[in-house]
């Protein structure tokens, strides 16, 4: 029986049908045993296949959204944040703001949990198995420009048009000029109805026009990302505060 088992593993292996390997022999006795009918035993088997698979798609998923950190929505503390909708912010853990191509917005000062909810949200996307990135504004247009110089801009916009969720951090912390604000526009207009954008800024709208020194192209951008957006502004105290005060007691 043993050669049998070799035999076996060694047909799986060449298959790469890895997480039938660990279960198949206990699953072999069940059956033996007269507790599992063939098409039990054949259901359980292909079960745990499907379980590994999904758990490396999801782990894939992950790794290649480049999340600056692993955060859940479940770990966000909304009784820090009196003022942020809880409801409605629990409500996009359904992703169907992602089937519907639509946008998510936060604004608000630092530190109140804005990039600790678009990580969540990203989490729950990589797990549904969508393709998810995330990248600070900073970064995205720093490639944006590079992609310009080489040449390589076209490709630069479909790879990003080819993501369900992209996830753009961080807008406002370094001034944008008005080619890297053209660039983004580029970029917005690509993906309008076409993929969702989860955005975090510092800044309220009547601001943006000195971020990117172009009240036009500002105004352009804002029209895009918010016609079928979720926004939510958040005031409240410093959510990273909060955990330091937590300490000090």
């Amino acid at each position: 029986m043993s050669e049998l088992y070799r035999q076996i593993e060694g047909h799986m292996r060449a298959l790469k049908l890895k997480g039938m390997i660990p279960a198949y022999r206990d699953l072999s006795e069940r059956a033996t045993a007269g507790n599992l009918q063939y098409e039990e035993y054949l259901a359980l088997l292909l079960e745990e296949e499907v379980k590994r698979k999904t758990e490396s798609s999801v782990k894939t998923k992950i790794a290649k959204s480049r999340l600056p950190y692993l955060k859940t929505m479940e770990e966000f503390d909304f009784s820090y944040q009196p003022g942020l909708k809880e409801k409605e912010v629990i409500r996009l853990s359904s992703l169907e703001f992602i089937e519907q191509k639509g946008n998510v917005l936060f604004l608000g000062p630092p530190g109140v949990g804005k990039t600790h909810l678009s990580v969540g949200l990203a989490m729950k996307a990589c797990i549904a198995r969508y393709r998810v990135l995330f990248t600070t504004a900073q970064k995205l247009i720093e490639e944006l420009i590079l992609s310009k110089k080489d040449g390589s801009i076209v490709e630069r916009l479909m790879a990003y048009s080819r993501l369900h969720l992209l996830i753009i951090d961080e807008l406002g912390y370094m001034p944008i000029t008005r080619e890297q604000a053209n660039l983004l526009f580029q970029l917005i207009s690509m993906r309008y109805e076409k993929g969702s954008i989860i955005l975090t800024s510092n800044y309220n709208f009547d601001e943006w026009g000195r971020v990117f020194e172009d009240n036009v192209v500002a105004s352009a951008i804002i029209d895009r990302l918010v016609h079928h957006a979720s926004i939510f502004y958040i005031n409240g105290s410093s959510y990273r505060l909060k955990d330091k005060l937590r300490k000090g007691k």
